[in-house]
């Protein structure tokens, strides 16, 4: 009898040795996943902001050259907060876009959508987070598409279209990605959902900027 109290005794040690340890290391993984995060982000934004930094004094620049603002509206018949961070010299302005604004084909898609001052011309996308198909989709993420959008406007809604030939794109068109047009359409309802959605409540809180 002794025998299986001290095999049971035993188990229960090595079992919460074990939890705790994996506790631990999940904490511990936990924070750094954050961290890195957040070190993406202010580097995505301040990339497309054009402000020079490195992984030392990222997070020191990012304080100094940008202004964050954060409002609360309703988004059809949820409560949402938007975030929009603002470069202190230029006024670029990046916000950013997510599965509340429509997700891709296989899983959300976010990302970062950055303006000039005139909260109309796209200065950058970034993505964060995709789970398109690789080589097709996935596309969606490629610096090469993505860079198509770079002076692009939404005056009259960003149009992405089967078949174009980027030579012959009006200001707010941009190629498909071939062989993707599921990707695509969604990519277009994302963006233009996020910037009509976020350029409302940034023209309703012009005062408190004022």
């Amino acid at each position: 009898m002794n025998k299986y109290v001290r095999m049971l005794s035993f188990v229960a040690v090595l079992g919460a040795v074990s939890s705790g340890l994996l506790t631990g290391a999940k904490y511990l993984t936990d924070d750094l996943i954050d961290a890195n995060a957040d070190a993406l982000l202010k580097s995505e934004i301040l990339t497309a902001h054009e402000v020079d930094f490195n992984f030392t004094n990222i997070h020191e620049v990012f304080a100094a050259e940008t202004t964050i603002y954060s409002y609360d509206t309703t988004y059809g018949d949820a409560e949402i907060s938007l975030t929009y961070w603002q470069d202190n010299t230029t006024d670029r302005i990046t916000i950013q876009f997510g599965p509340t604004f429509g997700g891709g084909v296989w899983g959300p898609i976010i990302g970062l959508l950055s303006l000039e001052s005139d909260f109309n011309t796209i200065v950058r996308i970034a993505i964060l987070q995709q789970e398109e198909t690789p080589g097709l989709g996935g596309v969606v993420a490629t610096r090469t598409y993505l860079d198509q959008f770079v002076g692009k406007t939404f005056d009259e809604g960003l149009e992405i279209i089967k078949g174009l030939d980027a030579s012959d794109a009006a200001d707010n068109e941009v190629p498909a990605i071939t062989g993707a047009t599921r990707t695509s359409n969604q990519f277009q309802i994302i963006l233009n959902n996020a910037f009509t959605t976020h350029a409302a409540v940034w023209a309703d809180n012009a005062e408190s900027r004022a």
